[in-house]
């Protein structure tokens, strides 16, 4: 029997946008809205953070809320539009973006036609002073002042991997047995299981009892941030000891999280200001509208690491996939870039043939002395730094060994990923991405992603990110040139 408010047309008619679908819960999102069998549509400021969830059947837009002109094409012929971005990773003044995003994506809605808007914000206390906090809700504010209906769904804490708490709280347990923390370890929260806030999503865009209003949403109990470590600390056989001092003022407590997690800086400053207050909810009515079994908090942990170990095989580098980190979960989540880039007139096709050459005795193109160094110290150590050699001189294929890389996924003309061999405290992916160009031309990308592990692996790699930034630079220029030369006639060294 229909539920009294429900929509009784089929799901497959009905187009569903996630506006945000790179981020965390817009990434999870996506695939359960599928599963409903909704149409959906997910945009991204960078379409290809979207590829590379490899979504079979989704249709993918490049939009941004703060540029008004590609609004239309991301909104039209939509239903419900999840509205899941901020703009806390752009750092000062995010809450003043965050308000003309929020402005312009309600009037392009109502334009568009939209049926209803849902808002994930954040739980408000009420003496909220921090720029995240305040900024969360005057963005629902400013949504609401719209024409079209919106549903605002005020969550705190989301247990699941990648959301930024839940990763901070990760990295300090994991790689801090003795933690000198602020008092707001102290502070009382309501965290939500991921899969609980999903449901909750899913359900409310279809409820008219949602229409309007603002609704929190909160896991079964209210534990302490110190708890939640404790918590943490049980579900992977840790057992942490916490010292709570008055000393770590909120500006104190981002920099000590910059220092010891892999937790973007700017997302960690802006949450700051929030962990210090309780964050707690009035989730009854919401209860009420959407009855589900709501997780305590270590089976939301539990259900996280398994749904880490459940995702491991991608196309490409992807943020947070376990596989990527070496298939440990205390490796970080977020992981550090450095990268360079090269745009010639060698075609494509040269240029994959060079870049599924590399190693063995051809090398890798730029600074031999500095790679042989980094192998030279490796061997030292006991790892196979200085190990050469390829299964075929040309071609590559998922598991092959090129020295001592190993071969983790190859887009056939586009794209090779390779997963980083030696020792060091996280685990480092390098991927050659190959572009053409309009007009004739290549573009060649090679970048390098690293997933810390602890304090070690982040001083590791702010040593190497100087040469790192030199090494891609050199190496993605003399690669191109290397591949003009094979459009020449060369031939590719055996």
């Amino acid at each position: 029997m229909p539920v009294p408010g429900e929509t009784l047309t089929p799901p497959a008619e009905r187009r569903m946008l996630v506006f945000g679908a790179s981020g965390y819960v817009g990434t999870h999102l996506v695939p359960r809205l599928q599963r409903e069998g909704f149409a959906v549509r997910a945009a991204s400021r960078n379409r290809k953070v979207l590829e590379a969830r490899a979504w079979p059947g989704v249709e993918l837009v490049e939009a941004d809320a703060l540029q008004t002109a590609t609004l239309p094409a991301a909104l039209a012929g939509v239903e419900v539009a999840y509205y899941l971005v901020h703009s806390m990773a752009a750092g000062r003044h995010f809450g003043r973006l965050d308000l003309q995003a929020a402005e312009q994506f309600a009037a392009a809605a109502e334009q568009a036609g939209v049926r209803r808007i849902v808002y994930l914000g954040g739980l408000i206390p009420d003496d909220a002073d921090s720029e995240h906090l305040v900024s969360r809700r005057e963005t629902g504010e400013r949504l609401r002042a719209g024409a079209v209906p919106v549903t605002e769904i005020r969550a705190g804490i989301i247990i699941g991997p990648g959301s930024a708490a839940y990763e901070v709280i990760r990295d300090l347990v994991n790689h801090l047995p003795l933690m000198i923390t602020p008092r707001w370890v102290r502070s009382k929260s309501a965290p939500i299981a991921l899969d609980n806030l999903l449901e909750i999503l899913v359900r409310v865009a279809d409820l008219d009892a949602a229409a309007g209003r603002v609704l929190d949403a909160a896991g079964p109990e209210v534990v302490t941030y110190e708890t939640l470590m404790r918590r943490y600390g049980e579900a992977v056989g840790r057992r942490p000891r916490i010292v709570p001092v008055p000393l770590l003022t909120p500006t104190l407590s981002a920099y000590w999280l910059g220092l010891i997690t892999a937790v973007p800086a700017n997302i960690a400053r802006a949450l700051i200001g929030g962990l210090r207050h309780d964050v707690l909810a009035d989730d009854a009515e919401l209860r009420r509208l959407v009855p589900q079994r709501l997780l305590p908090v270590r089976e939301a942990i539990d259900a996280a690491l398994a749904a880490e170990r459940a995702h491991t095989v991608a196309a490409r580098w992807t943020e947070g996939l376990l596989m990527f980190r070496g298939f440990r979960l205390d490796n970080a989540f977020y992981a550090k870039r450095a990268g360079g880039e090269a745009i010639g007139p060698a075609c494509p096709g040269d240029v994959w043939q060079v870049v599924t050459t590399i190693g063995g005795d051809r090398g890798y193109h730029a600074l031999g002395a500095l790679w042989w160094l980094r192998g030279a110290l490796d061997w030292a150590l006991g790892g196979p730094g200085l190990t050469k050699g390829r299964r075929h001189p040309t071609e590559v294929r998922v598991g092959d060994r090129i020295d001592y890389w190993t071969v983790l996924a190859v887009e056939p003309g586009r794209r090779l990923t390779l997963h980083f061999g030696m020792r060091a405290p996280g685990s480092g992916v390098l991927e050659f991405e190959v572009e053409p160009r309009a007009g004739g031309g290549s573009r060649l990308a090679i970048n390098a992603y690293w997933h810390p592990q602890g304090v070690w692996g982040l001083l590791y790699w702010y040593a190497m990110v100087p040469a790192h930034l030199l090494l891609f630079r050199r190496m993605s220029r003399a690669m191109l040139q290397r591949a003009r030369a094979v459009g020449q006639g060369e031939e590719i060294d055996m």
